[in-house]
């Protein structure tokens, strides 16, 4: 008798270590998709950023170039 219940002892402690293992790995899975989401975002932000450096230093950035510009006492 007391082989089956070393059985089910262990049966269950392995459910219940698996059960935890599938919820950690939910959790990680849940944080790298947010953690993807933010780098994409980031990179949007960052080729954005690259492209208005680009117009400025070109000269067509909407804005005079500040040696065009009258100084504020004028």
């Amino acid at each position: 008798m007391t082989e089956v219940y070393d059985v089910d002892d262990r049966l269950a402690d392995l459910e219940r270590r698996f059960a935890h293992t599938e919820l950690v790995f939910q959790e990680l899975s849940d944080v790298t998709r947010e953690q993807w989401k933010e780098i994409d975002h980031l990179k949007r932000q960052v080729e954005y950023f690259k492209d208005r450096i680009a117009e400025v230093e070109r000269g067509d950035g909407g804005t005079p170039q500040l040696e065009d510009q009258k100084p504020p006492h004028y």
